[in-house]
This record gives structure tokens, C-alpha cells and sequence, in this order.
């Protein structure tokens, strides 16, 4: 018999017929790579145990997840085909190791224990599956990896007998920088004496360290981002820059504070008198003016309910 001298003669093939949530029906078939005189019986294996009442070369059953399958020919047990069975749980890796920069080259690799050999598929968590897989090879690669890759990704081994899903492998992308936004409150005109607060914040992993200048002038050094200035004055005026900072990289941005003195803006008591100056002036040259003028006064005054100076 040449299988006798040619091990692994036999071979088990498979077909998928149906896929169930927790195994699949299948229909295998026993090959031979002779063809031996005379009628042949077939003995089929499963898990170690002949499977009863089946001698042809093909059998039709369900096999679950862990289950291993093999034939031989009836009187030769001992040169049994190599077994099949549906992927083990697939190993996942990532190449470098070390820490992943932006910009750099990494790769995820997928491998299961499977035979028939397992086809790959990789997704990344909370996407679609159905619509959105990344790679349908063992290998995803990023040849020029960005911030938004970050994430924790799996892969899918599968073949006719069944699908395994891996563990989550975490990716984690650092990166210099981005270039900072700056803001100040209160946004509307600043004027002598008020509390002023210069805020900057830029994306960046590992998270940013901030450095506020004057001018050149350095001012503050903190994670936080935020400045204050509790009592400007005009001598605060100026053109403030902030340079966001970590290990692979920094970039600044400015932004320009004009104080306003407080004298610029007449208080409420001097616009009261000027106001009467005006009356009494007009009342002199003018008589029948002044009386229109209190009642638009009177009028403007009711009108407002108080919220008009007079």
C-alpha cells in the first residue's frame, strides 16, 4: 500500500455547509494520494474517538470549537490523516513594541493554530464589521501611522470549520503639538483694574506643557495653560505668546491685549451733569426747546423704566 510509505497519504477535505452561533455543520471528505486495490473502508476520529457507524470516505456532522477530526483507512489507524480543526484563539502583536510615534511605521500580526489554515480579518473597536474592515490579510500595516489610529483593535481567524475572534491589542500614538489656541476672557474691551484670564490649549499625547511669555519675557510655566492677570493695568498691554511642549516636539501661538484707562470711559455721574449743563444752557436761550426737550426727557425715561440716565 503506498500510503504505507508516504505518510500523510490520506487528507481530510472540508466543506462548509451551515454556521451556527456555537459550532458548524460541515461535510468532510477522506482523500487518499493512492488509489489501493479493492474495496477500501474508511475510520473517522474525533476528539481521539472513532466516530461509530460511519465507514465511507465521507460523513456529515456538526463540530464545535475545540473539536479535532481525522481519518484513516479501516486496518492502518496507525497512518491517519493529520487532523482538522477550526482556529484557536489567534495571538495578536505589534511591531515596535516600544513606545509609537506619529509618523513612524507599525504593524499589527494575527496568527491562529487552524486547519485548514485560517483567512484573517482586522477591525478596530466600535466599528462596523460589516462594512469596515481594515485588512483581510495577517498583516495590518500602517506605513505612516497618525494620531487618529489610536485605538484598540482585534482580529478574526477563520476557516471551514469555524471563526475565533482575538483579544483587543491597544495602540497608542504620541505625538508633538498641535498648534495651541489661545483665548482671553473677558473677550469684550479690557480696561484698567479687571481681572483678565489667557487660556491655551493644544492636542497633544503625551499632554502639553505650557509656557506663557510677555514680549519674550517668560511669565508662567504649568500644565494647566491658564494665565491671570487679577488687576491689569496699561502697562499689561502687550502681545502675550504661549509655547505648548512636550518630548517630540513644541509649537507657540500669540495673541495681543490692548488695556483701555479707565478714564476713557466718562463715569455715569459726569454724563448726569453734563447733561444738566446742557438743560439749564438750552432753558436760557430757549424756552418753548426746554419744555419739548423735559418732555422727550420724561417720555425716553418712562419708556426705559428707569434704565436711561436723565
Amino acid at each position: 500500500y503506498c500510503f504505507l510509505f508516504s505518510y500523510p497519504a490520506l487528507q481530510v477535505q472540508v466543506t462548509r455547509i451551515t454556521v451556527h452561533q456555537s459550532d458548524t455543520e460541515a461535510e468532510l471528505k477522506c482523500h487518499s494520494s493512492c488509489s489501493p486495490a479493492g474495496r477500501l473502508s474508511y475510520v473517522w476520529f474525533k476528539n481521539g474517538q472513532k466516530v461509530t457507524g460511519v465507514e465511507t470516505s465521507s460523513f456529515k456532522g456538526r463540530v464545535y470549537p475545540g473539536d479535532i477530526i481525522s481519518c484513516a483507512l479501516k486496518g492502518h489507524e496507525k497512518y491517519g490523516s493529520p487532523p482538522v480543526y477550526a482556529p484557536k484563539l489567534p495571538s495578536v502583536s505589534v511591531s515596535p513594541s516600544a513606545e509609537i510615534v506619529e509618523g513612524s511605521s507599525v504593524t499589527l500580526t494575527c496568527s491562529s493554530d487552524a486547519n485548514p489554515a485560517a483567512k484573517y480579518t482586522w477591525y478596530k473597536k466600535n466599528g462596523d464589521p460589516d462594512l469596515h474592515p481594515l485588512s483581510k490579510e495577517p498583516q495590518l500595516v500602517f506605513s505612516s501611522i497618525q494620531s487618529s489610529a489610536s485605538g484598540e483593535y482585534y482580529c478574526t481567524a477563520e476557516n471551514e470549520l469555524g471563526r475565533r475572534t482575538s483579544e483587543y491589542i491597544s495602540i497608542n500614538v504620541t505625538y508633538a503639538p498641535k498648534l495651541p489656541s489661545v483665548s482671553v476672557s473677558p473677550s469684550a474691551e479690557i480696561v484698567e483694574g479687571s481681572s483678565v484670564t489667557l487660556t491655551c490649549s493644544s492636542d497633544a499625547n503625551p499632554a502639553a506643557n505650557y509656557t506663557w511669555f510677555m514680549e519674550n519675557y517668560k511669565l508662567l510655566q504649568s500644565p494647566e495653560g491658564s494665565y491671570y492677570l487679577t488687576s491689569i493695568s496699561s502697562e499689561d498691554g502687550g502681545n502675550y505668546s504661549c509655547k505648548a511642549q512636550n518630548q517630540h516636539g513644541q509649537t507657540s501661538s500669540s495673541v495681543f491685549i490692548d488695556v483701555q484707562c479707565e478714564s476713557h470711559i466718562p463715569p455715569k455721574s459726569y454724563m448726569l451733569v453734563l447733561k444738566l449743563i446742557s438743560i439749564i444752557y438750552i432753558s436760557r436761550l430757549a424756552p418753548n426747546m426746554f419744555l419739548c426737550l423735559l418732555l422727550d426727557i420724561k417720555f425716553r425715561c418712562f419708556a426705559h423704566q428707569g434704565h436711561q440716565i436723565c
